[in-house]
């Protein structure tokens, strides 16, 4: 029996890149593997960027991709334009852009499709909460979702916290690797290095802990920060906190580079280049780290992982076996953390070949499974 078609709503997608963006990019893929067709509603690509050959269909809407009011208005209206497709079919209502797009719509039943699934990704469950009005919208939605996943089991219990109704809809559809990862560039230098290279890839956001990163390190003993440079890869996306970054790294007594926003190719390369990587994401007011992909990118590539110990963070971080987690509000320990890997070229190998083996535990194609009810599906 072949699965019901499945059409995706997202506002992030190739080339934006991104946790919300790989877990749809890759539940896409899986679903179309598993024998669904899929069509994908995304928004439009920047001028000159290449559609690489998806294994689904992949229609562009007139919008940036923002949550503001405009792209939110441009997916209510092709949701009410292509009414009659929905209807029939599974919508994955992917992230907090198109689930404000069907909030607006689901009072009427002719544009609500059979079957709406949902997947929340963390911070978006505490705004809607804070508002009133979008509060009672999400209880709905709720109400009307089939199927509502999450990553993490800190996600699922912050859902069920503040919207209790999502309880006996909720699965867990855990967060794996790419399935496709982009090769080095030729000319990526993987000569071995004379100093420790530490890597944090993420936006330039508070939330994404840069700059405390940056203070532990500027922390270390002088013979520490003899041996380490710091790479941080990640466009601005708040131009006060980048400025910040940039003043606070010249007082700095290592090499510290700010490489901007690269491609996937570059990604790689830079993981390729690192001995160990950071993300020292904090809670940073109704914005949470849901999960966080990057961490097992860097754990497949064989880099240990320092992290703190917030929000999903745990359930992608395993503590002394493929990273070390550090309280948030602990700045002398996750000094103390960096000076024992830079001191230790051992545990970062053990820790590093652990987190090879967990970065693949879990696999995109049994999470379309659990959200998509694909157990009929084609193997």
């Amino acid at each position: 029996m072949r699965a019901a078609p499945i059409h995706i709503f997202t506002h992030e997608f190739h080339p934006r890149r991104g946790g919300i963006a790989t877990v749809t990019e890759e539940m896409a893929r899986a679903a179309a593997s598993l024998g669904a067709a899929v069509d994908v509603w995304a928004p439009a690509a920047p001028p000159g960027a290449t559609e690489p050959a998806w294994p689904f269909a992949v229609h562009r809407l007139p919008h940036r991709g923002t949550h503001d009011f405009p792209c939110v208005l441009a997916t209510a209206r092709t949701l009410v334009r292509e009414r009659r497709r929905l209807r029939p079919a599974t919508v994955w209502l992917a992230e907090p852009g198109p689930m404000l797009a069907m909030m607006t719509l689901q009072g009427i039943p002719a544009f609500r499709p059979h079957r709406i699934v949902l997947t929340f990704h963390g911070s978006e469950i505490l705004r809607f909460h804070r508002n009133p009005l979008t509060r009672w919208l999400t209880r709905r939605l709720i109400r009307h979702a089939a199927r509502i996943g999450t990553l993490t089991e800190f996600t699922r219990d912050l859902l069920c916290r503040h919207f209790p109704g999502a309880a006996d809809k909720v699965c867990l559809t855990p967060g794996a690797i790419r399935s496709v990862s982009a090769p080095p560039p030729d000319d990526a230098d993987t000569a071995p290095r004379a100093k420790v290279r530490i890597l944090t890839v993420g936006r330039l956001h508070p939330r994404k802990g840069q700059r405390q990163t940056l203070q532990a390190l500027l922390a270390l003993p002088a013979a520490a920060r003899a041996q380490i440079e710091y790479w941080i890869v990640g466009r601005a996306v708040r131009d006060d906190y980048a400025r910040e970054l940039r003043q606070a790294a010249t007082a700095a007594d290592f090499p510290v580079r700010f490489l901007d926003d690269l491609d996937d190719r570059q990604v790689e390369a830079a993981y390729a280049q690192a001995d160990l990587f950071a993300m020292t994401s904090i809670d940073h007011g109704l914005s949470v780290e849901g999960f966080g992909l990057v961490y097992l990118e860097a754990a497949a590539h064989g880099l240990p992982v320092v992290a703190h110990a917030v929000g999903g963070v745990r359930e992608a971080v395993v503590p002394d076996v493929t990273g070390l987690l550090v309280a948030p509000d602990d700045p002398a320990a996750l000094t103390a953390s960096f000076a024992r890997l830079i001191a230790d070229p051992a545990l970062r190998r053990r820790l590093g070949d652990a987190g090879r083996a967990w970065a693949r535990r879990h696999d995109w194609r049994d999470s379309a499974r659990r959200l998509f009810d694909l157990s009929t599906a084609k193997p």
